[in-house]
């Protein structure tokens, strides 16, 4: 059992009960034998699905199963082109599904970070050079700034050491470490100042640790199995789809059956019977619906892929048009995952240096106060230029940045004031000074925490003049104010010298300068992406592992809560505990909260579970390790593909390339586009197939000539029901389709408006084809092949202009989203040249037996067509102003 509480104990109680030393480390022999019994140092991953996996996926749709049954039986009795036909769908659906899910996890697998960690490990008192993999609880390891660290350890010893556990904790500053042991038990992780944990960043500092943690066993490695034990919910396309397909499939048993059943009752031969079945069968199932449906969703994919948003698995695309809570990470999400200057503290004014509207600043620029306290930040630093930014103090990195954009040039200061004498920041004193020569003398600046610096001083520095410091009262009150918005403080003092500073006399009698606060930013982008979330009636709901100052600062810039709210608007963990939070066991007031902080791993996902429980559709956007399990629960996972941990892109459904939130707004638009779409097709194709149902049905009971061949209805399905329900799922979608609210998750493909439509529009067909049969024949008196031809063209025409039927009653029906879509004119050019060459064709046009007809009779069906389309258009228009018929 790896050791429990180590942050409660001494290093040297760690390092006997694990047979370390902390001078010498591990012996090789004691290595090897704690590797074989704590195993490797290695967490449990999703990985990426393998190309069979994929394949195997594509196939199980109900659709498929039935083409495959439906093919099966027309290869039985003979039909080898219709089997073969069959097949061919079937073969194009899969295919296109598995390129493009197959691309999907090549571009993750682009993403993935190569090569094996190493970390720096004392063993046998000799320092090596260790694979993370290999690391055992008991070994020493040395930790220097840029380390990634590999293992869950106990400090040692700690020098200015300071770790960023963004990526594990939600903190978005780093973190200073310790040595000092913690009592409590129930201490969180991010309280634990003596620990480093596996997946976090060094920042600053040295420090040596002993190893207590490993593979599953670090706080790492349970978040990620706490991921995937998180049972994910199925898509709402896929459970859609998969509800119509069930319909369609016994719709189809039940009209084969009675067909089989009632011809033989009337003394029809039994094979010829089953044979007609499966003509109807296959009259009944849209064949072109996998086809369509599969290209939707992966023109979506393939449109949101060039706007950097990798989306994982197709059905995702439709599931984002669905989303009607996002519940996003705050650090680096909303935000820049970058400490700027955000408040300055001066001694007669407080300046608000990101606020725009505020001329403020440019007035105090020339001021003296400002003058030296930018000063301070630039020669009290540790950061010397930009290209030393990398694993270096986030808030130095932010004084440095600001005097720049002041206009200061740090590099010429530091050579007008060079500096003779440092005493570096310790985790103590939570300050450091340093001092520099001038022309008249010498200047010491000191930085750090405000009551210590305060402490320290007997003057204020006042419009160049130094003023007595007796009471810092109002001082203390504006130092609160600016660390209960969750801004990150630093006071600076300075003085005047003639004589060199000593270690002694550096921080006596200073004279008090002023406090600079600094933030994370909200990203500029942020709040109008929100307000078009607000429009389309998403909720956007922050769940951090943050401070909810910070966090309820960070709300209040980009629009979730109103300005100078009130700080129990945010929700805590504690909070949280108190509740008695469970899952969907929790009070429903909760809905209305929209700033959650100092959330744990469990407390996201169970938030997750609870609204999926209150019958929402959850988008979570996290790309921290903290953010696993929660994304791994979501109804559609989001990350970050630049700045996201490896483990937040295993488990996300959707990665973004160039880490932008307002890419979110974009796929969630397009998946609202692609579910529109899909309705539109599927109402196209069930109508145009239920015309054809009718027709054959009908015209039978009628004792009239067969208006439909089984290969001919192949063709239909394959052609004129097919492209036009390709172009409907090409198109671009309504314009105002954001300012829409969110569609119920409970809402199918079909609504009932949708199947009265579908039928209405398979009546008007049906009327069509069966009124120039009935026409042909009991008027013109002509050939049942003739019939037949004629009522074939009725049928095709009349499904290409059931098209135009689409966008339905409330849009124009002379410009609209279909009659722009050029896909739709393409597909329809298409689909009569097709015809018009299969007619054209002898050979084709004996397999479909097509003979030749008149200009007149070829007239007689465009006619007969065009008024499918009028009739419908009429009916479906008057039934507007009656309520309840449509």
């Amino acid at each position: 059992m790896q050791q429990d509480y180590p942050f409660t104990l001494k290093p040297l109680d760690i390092a006997s009960s694990l047979g370390s030393d902390l001078d010498k480390g591990l012996s090789l022999d004691k290595a090897r034998e704690n590797l074989m019994k704590y195993g490797e140092n290695q967490v449990p991953e999703h990985r990426p699905k393998k190309r069979g996996r994929i394949l195997i996926d594509q196939l199980a749709d109900p659709i498929i199963y039935i083409l495959i049954v439906a093919a099966i039986m027309a290869l039985f009795f003979r039909n080898w082109l219709e089997g073969f036909a069959i097949f061919v769908v079937i073969l194009i659906s899969i295919s296109i599904g598995f390129i493009m899910e197959f691309k999907a996890v090549r571009s993750l697998e682009a993403l993935r970070k190569m090569g094996q960690a190493v970390t720096t490990v004392i063993r046998s008192g000799q320092i090596v050079h260790s694979k993370a993999s290999e690391l055992v609880p008991g070994d020493i390891v040395l930790l220097e700034s840029g380390d990634v660290i590999s293992a869950d350890a106990r400090l040692v010893t700690a020098d200015n050491l300071s770790v960023k556990e963004s990526a594990l904790t939600g903190e978005s500053i780093a973190v200073s470490k310790n040595t000092e042991i913690i009592v409590p038990l129930d201490t969180p992780v991010t309280h634990q100042h003596n620990m480093v944990f596996k997946g976090t960043t060094v920042m600053t500092g040295f420090g040596k640790a002993i190893v207590t943690a490993t593979g599953i066993h670090s706080q790492l490695g349970g978040i990620q199995q706490m991921g995937i034990d998180a049972q994910k919910h199925v898509a709402p396309l896929e459970k859609k789809l998969n509800q119509l397909s069930k319909w369609l499939i016994w719709l189809t048993i039940i009209l084969a059956t009675m067909v089989v059943v009632f011809g033989y009752l009337r003394g029809e031969d039994l094979v010829r019977m089953i044979d007609t079945g499966v003509a109807l069968a296959v009259a009944a199932i849209p064949e072109g619906l996998p086809i369509v449906a599969t290209i939707a969703l992966a023109k979506g994919m393939l449109r949101l892929s060039k706007k950097q948003v990798i989306i994982k698995k197709m059905e995702a695309v439709e599931t984002l048009g669905a989303t009607d809570i996002i519940c996003t990470d705050k650090t680096g999400t909303l935000t820049e995952d970058k400490m700027k200057v955000h408040s300055l503290i001066l001694a007669d004014r407080i300046v608000d240096v990101l606020d725009k509207d505020k001329n403020e600043l440019d007035f105090v620029k020339n001021s003296q106060d400002f003058e030296i306290i930018v000063l301070a930040s630039i020669l009290c630093n540790n950061v010397k230029h930009s290209s030393s930014f990398a694993h270096r103090d986030a808030l130095e990195i932010a004084l440095l940045e600001f005097a720049e954009q002041m206009g200061y040039e740090p590099d010429n200061i530091r050579k007008k004031f060079p500096e003779i004498m440092e005493l570096p920041f310790n985790a103590k004193r939570k300050l450091m000074a340093t001092a520099h020569k001038t022309e008249k003398g010498y200047l010491v600046f000191v930085k750090g925490a405000y009551e210590n610096i305060v402490g320290l001083c007997n003057t204020t520095y006042k419009q160049g003049n130094k003023v007595s410091l007796d009471n810092h009262e109002k001082w203390d009150a504006q130092v609160d104010t600016l660390a209960y918005t969750g801004l990150r403080t630093l006071a600076f003092a300075f003085k005047n010298m003639d004589q060199v500073p000593t270690i002694e006399t550096m921080l006596q009698e200073l004279s008090f300068i002023g406090v600079i606060g600094c933030l994370d930013p909200a990203r500029n982008d942020v709040k109008e992406t929100i307000e078009v979330y607000r429009n389309a009636g998403i909720k956007v709901v922050m769940v951090t592992g943050d401070h909810p100052g910070t966090s309820k600062k960070i709300a209040e810039e980009i629009g979730l809560l109103p300005k100078n709210a009130a700080l129990d608007k945010v929700v805590t963990g504690e909070n949280l505990k108190k509740l008695g939070f469970n899952g969907n066991k929790l009070n429903h007031n909760l809905l209305d909260v929209v700033v959650f902080a100092r959330t744990s791993p469990e407390q996201k996902l169970d938030l997750i579970k609870f609204y999926q429980e209150n019958n929402h559709v959850v988008g979570m956007i996290g790309d921290g390790i903290n953010d696993v399990p929660a994304l791994r629960k979501a109804d559609i996972g989001i990350t970050m593909g630049i700045r996201g941990t490896g483990a937040a892109r295993e488990v996300a459904d959707v990665i973004l390339k160039n880490d932008k939130f307002t890419a979110i707004e974009l796929a969630i638009h397009q998946g609202r586009v692609v579910f529109q779409n899909i309705r539109q097709f599927v109402v196209y194709l069930l109508s145009c197939n239920l015309a054809e149902i009718l027709s054959v049905g009908l015209a039978a009971l009628l004792s009239l000539p067969s208006p439909l061949l089984p290969l001919q209805i192949l063709f239909l399905n394959l052609v004129t029901d097919t492209f036009p329900a390709l172009a409907l799922g090409m198109g671009k979608g309504q314009k105002d389709i954001m300012k829409k609210p969110p569609r119920s998750s409970k809402e199918p493909i079909m609504t009932t408006y949708d199947w009265k439509t579908t039928i209405l529009y398979g009546i008007t067909i049906t009327m069509a084809v069966l009124g120039i049969v009935m026409y042909s024949d009991r008027v013109l008196e002509l050939r049942p092949i003739t019939i037949n031809n004629m009522a074939f063209f009725t049928l095709v025409f009349a499904q290409l202009l059931n098209v135009f039927n689409m966008p339905g009653p409330s849009q124009n029906f002379i410009k609209n989203e279909v009659t722009t879509n050029k896909w739709v004119w393409g597909a329809i050019i298409l689909s009569v040249f097709i015809t018009l060459s299969a007619y054209a064709i002898p050979k084709v046009a004996m397999v479909l037996s097509l003979e030749y007809l008149t200009v007149s009779q070829l007239g007689l069906a465009v006619i007969f067509a065009f008024a499918s389309l009028i009739v419908a258009q009429l009916l479906v228009r008057i039934g507007v102003f009656f309520k309840g018929y449509f």
